[in-house]
């Protein structure tokens, strides 16, 4: 998957193992960056990929 590439919000759910509600949260916050086309939200490859590094940053 390119980094331009969109996921889905139940895409980003199955991947984090988080819920709805969670990770519509981590987009109200801009810890998660999205975009929305017509009324679907989308959440580009390359911001799913910049969430996990710098949560593992602050892990480390």
């Amino acid at each position: 998957m390119s980094d331009d590439d969109l996921m889905t919000v139940p895409e980003v759910m199955a991947r984090l193992r988080l819920g709805r509600s969670a990770v519509y949260d981590l987009i109200r916050t801009n810890r998660l960056r999205s975009i929305t086309i017509g009324r679907s939200r989308r959440i580009p490859y390359g911001s799913y990929r910049s969430f996990v590094a710098s949560r593992l940053e602050e892990a480390a």
